[in-house]
């Protein structure tokens, strides 16, 4: 296949610390060392939709690599429940000369890249979501600085815990996928880890909070927003659900603390980090992961090799199929949990 000279670029589902890094290092590879001409869709996939557009050039990514979010803006646009999304897409892609794309985002987003590549469309794929739970990559960008602000506020948190004598429940972002909520559980020395992986048991929590304090020590609990008490469902913020099908999660945690409080007779309170894990400046390892994987991307646009997602194995930066990508989830191994329990206490 031909290498493409026009490229466009969109960001689409949650925003996260890095996406900047990997559009500066996509336009300036492609502008310094291809001679390519890069342009920026708004928005996530309504850009192509509605043709919303930007420039990129060097000075439009000039002084992007530490700020957090995107400049592209992002959404939650699914070019498959719009009407003729496909053909508005390639519409747009003629009309303003794009001869390939580069998709960055999650499940979600490079899902819907991969149904365009097999529709036809010129794509590759850039991995990103803080969850960390997209098959074939070991990391995403992103998942490091939530972790680092996960952690920072379990540390926080614990001296007003024990301040007070209260349990301190702790409710991080992991819709299916307990990575934030294990390591920043596991760095922030927190008493009890629960993640969507497995249905944890209410009288299970209680045990380890009563020990804690019995101890003289005030308990934390990390506990990710998918997570499912025994004989329970997901705590929702409401019931609506976005263009994926996704509904709204959240509140676990404060659910949590009251069964906490009620069972045990000790004060418990809980502490909604949110999207506080998505904002801010990336750390240092997000920026240089998220630059290195959008070179990469450049180079396997050049190389005509579509259809491909640039991935983390090891230390090394490899292509994988968009299909195999997003064909499922990463979720933690339970065993890891386990091997988490063995520091509770």
């Amino acid at each position: 296949m031909s290498a493409a000279q026009r490229i466009g670029v969109l960001t689409g589902g949650g925003d996260c610390p890095g996406l900047n890094a990997v559009i500066r290092a996509v336009t300036r590879k492609g502008i310094e060392v291809h001679g390519k001409e890069i342009v920026g869709f708004r928005s996530g996939w309504r850009g192509p939709l509605e043709g919303l557009t930007m420039p990129l050039g060097l000075e439009e990514v000039e002084r992007i690599l530490d700020r957090g979010g995107t400049i592209l803006g992002s959404s939650r646009t699914n070019p498959y429940k719009e009407a003729d999304g496909v053909a508005r897409i390639k519409r747009t892609l003629e009309e303003h000369g794009i001869d390939a794309l580069v998709a960055i985002g999650g499940e979600d987003t490079l899902g819907v890249a991969n149904g365009l590549f097999e529709e036809g469309v010129p794509v590759v794929g850039v991995p990103k979501t803080i969850d960390n739970d997209l098959d074939a990559t070991d990391y995403t960008f992103g998942f490091d600085t939530a972790v680092h602000i996960a952690t920072e506020a379990v540390d926080r948190l614990r001296t007003t815990a024990e301040s007070h004598h209260r349990a301190l429940v702790v409710e991080v972002m992991g819709r299916h996928a307990g990575w934030i909520a294990l390591h920043s559980g596991l760095a922030g020395g927190a008493n009890v880890i629960l993640g969507p992986e497995q249905r944890f048991s209410v009288d299970w929590v209680c045990d380890w909070v009563t020990r804690r304090f019995e101890r003289q020590y005030a308990p934390i609990i990390v506990v990710a927003e998918g997570a499912i008490p025994e004989g329970g469902a997901e705590v929702l913020q409401g019931g609506e659900r976005d263009a994926f099908g996704h509904v709204r999660l959240g509140g676990v945690g404060t659910w949590l603390a009251e069964e906490i409080a009620e069972r045990t007779g000790n004060e418990s309170r809980a502490v909604v980090l949110g999207h506080t894990q998505r904002g801010g400046t990336p750390t240092a390892y997000d920026r240089v992961l998220a630059t290195r994987f959008g070179l990469h991307a450049m180079d396997a646009l050049v190389e005509g090799r579509y259809g491909s997602m640039v991935a983390l194995r090891g230390t090394e930066i490899v292509r994988v199929p968009l299909a195999e990508a997003t064909a499922k989830l990463k979720t933690v191994p339970l065993y890891r949990y386990t091997e988490a329990q063995a520091l509770f206490g």
